[in-house]
């Protein structure tokens, strides 16, 4: 202000003085406005930097989240490779990382064949009776049978108590079976049916009563049913857990009919899940044939998996008598044994499972995929 007051007037000095104050001030006003400009565009661009990269990361977080493939089986002897499977992660591993497996756990068929209806499982082991069931309700469209998995391993037990020695004493009698419709369902009424025997629910005097398997064994041990057919361990389970006696071990309904084999369990797979996924599906069956072989081959070794996931499964492992007794009446093999599949049809279809009209269920089976993969395994058939 020194230099200024020798150039200017003192007349005019003090008014320009305000003057020079405001131009100062305006000089540095505009100066701060450009550097709060600055940041801010700066922060903004940091800000839709950071936006973007949060975007960017958030899109190959969501594209490299694995594939989810969800899967239904049964606590059954004779769903041994799902319970393996289940345990040890055989089927995770010949999928790969970049698929996860979610495991759904069902008492009996029916109910797995609703969550196949509802698109809530891609695959699932599945008794016969159920896999046609849903097939021919589905038109197809529920399900494709894509290998076999356990033949036998079912069995109708009898109270002493119940004085059932012949198939004439079922007259009166208390039978249950693990679910209406189910697998051992349809062949009881079937079995009823060939002896001149007739539920109550037809006008005759045999009560078929469908509950869940571990309902069977305590109704058993209480005397509130007189028998029960059952699928292993629960069979095996009536008899040393129940004081049960074998009265009819299903093989034996099957000698006239196919030999005595008949498919208990079935792999099957939704159409769409085979349609969007062939490369996993194909994958699943090679890995089914191929722990379905460790399984003939190490008999010892999976018995221990199996029961150990039994005891995770239910909270209880099998007593060692029950499961050498239910494991020699199952065969694994993954034959889905087409014949025993027809005579279920007939069955289920005499029963009013199926409708009016006699289904057309040729394509139920679908062996491509078991012959695009590795070699099947025929009953019993150990490795070369």
């Amino acid at each position: 202000m020194k230099v200024l007051s020798e150039r200017i007037p003192r007349s005019l000095l003090r008014g320009k003085r305000a003057n020079i104050k405001w131009c100062i001030f305006s000089v540095h006003f505009e100066a701060s406005l450009q550097r709060v400009a600055g940041n801010f565009n700066r922060r903004l661009g940091l800000l839709f930097l950071a936006g973007g990269a949060w975007l960017f990361a958030a899109s190959a977080a969501h594209a490299a989240q694995p594939l989810k493939i969800r899967v239904g089986h049964f606590p059954n002897v004779t769903h041994a490779q799902a319970l393996i499977g289940h345990a040890d992660g055989w089927f995770a591993r010949a999928l790969g990382p970049d698929v996860t497996i979610d495991w759904k756990i069902f008492n009996a068929g029916p109910a797995a064949v609703q969550a196949l209806f509802a698109g809530e499982i891609d695959l699932a082991y599945l008794g016969t009776g159920p896999a046609v069931v849903g097939y021919v309700k589905s038109r197809g469209q529920a399900l494709r049978v894509i290998a076999g998995a356990a033949d036998g391993g079912a069995a109708l037990i009898v109270r002493p108590q119940a004085g059932i020695r012949t198939a004439a004493d079922f007259h009166g009698k208390r039978v249950a079976s693990p679910q209406l419709g189910n697998t051992q369902d349809v062949a009881l009424r079937g079995w009823l049916a060939d002896h001149g025997l007739t539920p109550m629910e037809r006008g005759g005097d045999v009560r078929v009563m469908p509950m869940a398997n571990p309902d069977q064994l305590m109704m058993f041990r209480q005397g509130e049913i007189d028998a029960a057919w059952s699928p292993e361990p629960w069979a095996s389970r009536l008899v040393h857990q129940g004081g049960g006696v074998l009265f009819l071990d299903e093989r034996e309904v099957w000698k006239d009919l196919t030999g005595g084999r008949f498919a208990t369990t079935l792999l099957v797979a939704h159409p769409k899940f085979l349609a969007a996924h062939p490369d996993l599906a194909a994958r699943w069956v090679r890995a089914h044939v191929e722990l379905t072989q460790w399984i003939v081959d190490h008999e010892g070794e999976a018995k221990a998996v199996v029961n150990g996931e039994l005891k995770r499964e239910t909270g209880k492992p099998l007593p060692q008598a029950v499961l050498d007794e239910s494991w020699g009446r199952v065969v694994f093999t993954t034959d889905p044994i087409e014949a025993s599949i027809d005579q279920m049809v007939r069955w289920a279809f005499d029963q009013g499972f199926l409708g009016r009209r006699h289904p057309e269920v040729s394509q139920i089976v679908d062996r491509a995929w078991l012959e695009g993969g590795a070699r099947p395994v025929a009953a019993g058939e150990r490795a070369p």
